[in-house]
C-alpha cells in the first residue's frame, strides 16, 4: 500500500494520509515529482514505459518521476524515483516548473538533473520501463516537437523546452 500525505490547496500539509488507488477527498492534493535527465554530454535519456501500463504503455517518456510518499518532500522525491526508475543516483535538481493539476488533485514539480555516468548503466524497474535510449539534443529536439512525446509531459516542460530553445515556432 502506498501512502501519501495530503496537502490544502495552499500546499499546506493538513495531517492526513491518503492512499493510492484510492479516491482523494475533495479540496486534498498530493505531490508527483517528474525528473528529466540530461548528460554531461548534452543528450537526455528517454525512458520506454511498460506496455502493461494503462496510460501511454510501450511509449518512450522524457522523465522519471510519481507520487511522493508520506513523509518525504519534493527533493526527496525526485531523487528517489530517479533511482528506481533509472537507477541513477543525482542530489542537485533544478526546479524547472510547478503546476496544479485539478483533475488529479496534485501538485506537479518538474525537475532538471545533469548526470555524468556511463550510458548502459540504467537499471530497469520491473513493471515501469521496459527498455531506455538517450537522445542527442538534436534528436531530443525532434522528439519534443512530434507526436511521439507524452503531451501532458511536454505541456509540463514546456517553459524549460522553450527557454532551451527545443519548441519549433509555428509557421503562420
Amino acid at each position: 500500500m502506498e501512502l501519501w500525505d495530503a496537502y490544502s490547496k495552499d500546499e499546506e500539509l493538513i495531517g492526513s494520509t491518503l492512499v493510492r488507488g484510492e479516491e482523494i477527498p475533495k479540496g486534498m492534493y498530493h505531490l508527483v515529482c517528474e525528473v528529466l535527465v540530461r548528460h554531461t554530454d548534452g543528450s537526455y535519456l528517454c525512458m520506454k514505459r511498460s506496455v502493461q501500463k494503462w496510460n501511454y504503455g510501450g511509449w518512450y517518456e522524457a522523465t522519471a518521476g510519481g507520487s511522493a510518499l508520506a513523509g518525504e518532500d519534493k527533493w526527496q522525491c525526485a531523487e528517489r524515483e530517479l533511482l528506481e526508475e533509472t537507477g541513477l543516483v543525482c542530489h542537485e535538481f533544478e526546479e524547472v516548473n510547478r503546476s496544479v493539476e485539478e483533475r488529479k488533485q496534485a501538485f506537479f514539480y518538474n525537475f532538471v538533473c545533469t548526470v555524468d555516468c556511463e550510458k548502459t548503466a540504467i537499471k530497469l524497474q520491473e513493471g515501469e520501463t521496459e527498455g531506455f535510449l538517450w537522445m542527442s539534443e538534436e534528436e531530443f529536439k525532434e522528439f519534443v516537437n512530434s507526436d511521439r512525446m507524452i503531451p501532458s509531459n511536454r505541456r509540463r516542460y514546456e517553459k524549460y523546452f522553450q527557454r532551451m530553445g527545443y519548441v519549433r515556432k509555428e509557421k503562420v
